[in-house]
């Protein structure tokens, strides 16, 4: 049985000496340590504001927050490629759909995008208050499914917002509907990436469109910003938003980890 994962944003736990410690968690963190029914001598798993990984043992209950023991440090892995999910706005609780599966899948961020085509449209109070939201899904989801960190998750962003942030990208995929058949996405991420095996810490975007679609224009624009940057197709079928911002990082996160695996043989 998997370990339940809790996340610090603060503490370090290589700096604690001398025995037990309690674990400061945040309050929501707490209070989900309180419903789990969680007792002494049971193990959780810790990521700490180093970032480093272990196993505590529950040794007691203070103030509602655990006091641990260290019973493990795990190794950090080396960085691997991590997929980034650019996702357009979409209405209703599709955004919270995407960003709660992507985040079991192992996807590393998510900028929301304010497309032409976009239903929703969020004024800068209602963006931040969204924002807030979909961190605390990404962080549950996390949590969860045991994931080495919580994914950042931005605020909405515009278009030329969203180019700045993937200029820089290792593979930039735009989805679209109208692409080519034969735009692959395993073709255009060695291309990208020059060859068949993952490069290692690898930054790949994955750029989804909101229920209308991506409007040419945006989705020329998104190719122009970044010289790695490809347009994919997900297959014949017309995909729902919410369908496509899972299929597409999980068949990207399939392809760099198939790729590592090829490397390492």
């Amino acid at each position: 049985m998997s370990l339940q994962h809790f996340y610090l944003d603060e503490q370090v736990l290589a700096d604690e000496v001398g025995g037990p410690f309690p674990l400061r968690l945040a309050a929501d963190d707490a209070k989900h340590a309180r419903v789990l029914r969680l007792a002494p001598g049971e193990r959780i798993a810790v990521v700490d504001a180093a970032l480093d990984y272990f196993a505590c043992e529950i040794v007691a209950f203070d103030d509602a927050l655990p006091v641990v023991r260290i019973a493990q440090r795990f190794e950090r892995a080396d960085a691997g490629p991590s997929v980034v999910l650019v996702q357009g706005l979409a209405k209703g609780d599709k955004m919270e759909t995407v960003i709660r599966h992507a985040t079991e899948l192992g996807v590393a961020a998510f900028v929301p995008l304010a497309c032409e085509r976009s239903v929703v449209r969020l004024d800068a109070k209602k963006a931040a208050a969204k924002a807030d939201r979909w961190r605390a899904i990404a962080k549950s989801a996390a949590m969860q499914s045991g994931q080495p960190a919580v994914p950042d998750v931005r605020e909405p962003a515009g278009l030329r917002e969203a180019c700045a942030l993937l200029a820089d990208a290792d593979a930039l995929l735009v989805c679209w509907e109208e692409a080519p058949g034969a735009s692959r996405l395993d073709v255009a991420l060695d291309r990208a990436l020059g060859g068949g095996r993952a490069a290692q810490g690898a930054r790949v975007a994955v750029v989804v469109g909101p229920e209308g679609g991506l409007a040419e224009r945006e989705v020329e624009a998104l190719l122009a910003c970044n010289p790695r940057s490809s347009l994919v197709s997900l297959g014949p079928s017309i995909l729902r938003t919410e369908t496509a911002g899972i299929v597409a990082p999980a068949l990207a996160l399939y392809e760099l980890e198939r790729r590592a695996r090829a490397g390492a043989l």
